[in-house]
């Protein structure tokens, strides 16, 4: 691959949301490719933001409410990428959403452009509208003319096979952080108490009210903090949460912080003891059925030196309990909740080490580094 490679990512979204397009376009750049983004401002990713980067640019639409007003901003945000796309002449195309599907497509057609599709999350309704129809229909097409396709776990793999009828050109990637992010040895803190975090879009099957009640069974110095963003289909649920503290008497325990960009979000996460990253136990929706590996929580709280508590699903307990990164428990039983971070507060140098030994494999395995350069060496191909 020369030097004036050039790759182009195209998302109806904001491209901060999803890390592993950050670690996938710094890791081009640092090949000597030039970058750019061309996305949306979306709803509660505002405050998200790609760090700079001398060949890297980033632009965005401005964000545009439901309705009619969104189709033509569709519309609008299609032509913009094809004239765009037209005038920089990159070599790759890198669609990264349902919702670039229909424009992917197009400009795959154009001469001399190779199509990337990597799919951050499966789409499983039935009920769906004429445009996501069509965009459904969009990636059928998409993911045969795609010379590579990106899938976070290995299952949503099979599932996307059969879906569009595809068999090769077919990756497992998974979202891990980027080697750099581990660099950092979280200090040890030496404090009486016990500083847990939850990081990410606030909603119920991440972040059940069942985490509240558990505080109220540990002593004070056992703390919480929150840093994210309600999401359209809960607009309200941060301030139930608020209000859901206040009743039981535990919002001097609990932290809200605004989202912010993910270099400062690591941060805050050294400052921590515990990352929760919870599953709901029973789900129909595929996304929540195969997250190991897709789901970035547990990555990015293992490079932040971080021990773990997830929920008590055989394929989590495989991944992080086994190894020693954490403990397992029932997300929406209080008592069982409490009784590990309990053990976590009793137990502050077994608790760092658990850390440590996850810090550990996201350096020499678990980074994005080693999850790509089986892409990088499929690009090489063509």
């Amino acid at each position: 691959m020369g030097n004036k490679q050039k790759i182009i990512y195209v998302q109806y979204t904001n491209p901060a949301g999803y890390p592993p397009l950050e670690h996938s376009s710094h890791i081009f750049a640092k090949k000597g490719w030039e970058v750019l983004f061309m996305g949306t401002d979306v709803f509660g990713l505002s405050a998200l933001c790609l760090p700079c980067n001398s060949d890297i640019t980033v632009q965005l639409m401005p964000s545009c409410p439901a309705g009619w007003r969104q189709k033509l901003h569709y519309l609008q945000f299609g032509f913009w990428v094809l004239f765009s796309t037209l005038i920089w002449q990159p070599q790759w195309v890198y669609a990264s959403d349902l919702l670039s599907c229909p424009v992917a497509v197009i400009l795959s057609f154009l001469p001399n452009i190779n199509v990337v599709y990597h799919e951050h999350d499966s789409h499983n309704s039935t009920a769906n509208s004429l445009f996501i129809q069509l965009c459904l229909t969009a990636r059928k097409w998409l993911a045969k003319r795609a010379k590579i396709c990106i899938l976070p776990n290995q299952e949503r793999v099979k599932k996307f096979a059969l879906d569009t009828s595809t068999q090769h050109k077919l990756f497992c990637v998974w979202n891990c952080p980027a080697q750099a992010e581990a660099n950092l040895e979280r200090p040890f803190f030496e404090r009486s108490g016990l500083q847990i975090l939850y990081h990410g879009s606030i909603v119920p099957s991440r972040l059940p009210v069942t985490v509240l009640q558990a505080l109220a069974l540990l002593p004070n110095t056992v703390k919480l903090r929150i840093i994210g963003y309600d999401t359209l289909s809960y607009l309200n649920y941060m301030q139930h949460l608020k209000e859901i503290a206040d009743q039981i008497g535990v919002s001097n325990q609990v932290e809200f912080v605004a989202a912010m960009p993910r270099y400062e979000l690591l941060k805050w996460c050294r400052e921590c003891d515990v990352g929760l990253a919870f599953m709901p136990t029973d789900s129909n929706d595929m996304n929540m059925q195969y997250m190991v590996g897709a789901s970035n929580k547990p990555f990015d709280y293992l490079a932040c030196g971080l021990a773990l508590l997830v929920s008590d699903i055989p394929e989590w307990k495989q991944m992080y309990v086994e190894p020693g990164y954490g403990f397992a428990c029932n997300p929406l039983d209080p008592e069982s909740i409490a009784t590990n971070l309990a053990w976590y507060l009793s137990h502050p140098m077994e608790m760092k080490a658990m850390g440590d030994r996850g810090r550990k494999r996201i350096l020499d395995e678990w980074n994005y580094e080693q999850q790509f350069i089986k892409i990088i060496d499929k690009l090489s191909d063509f």
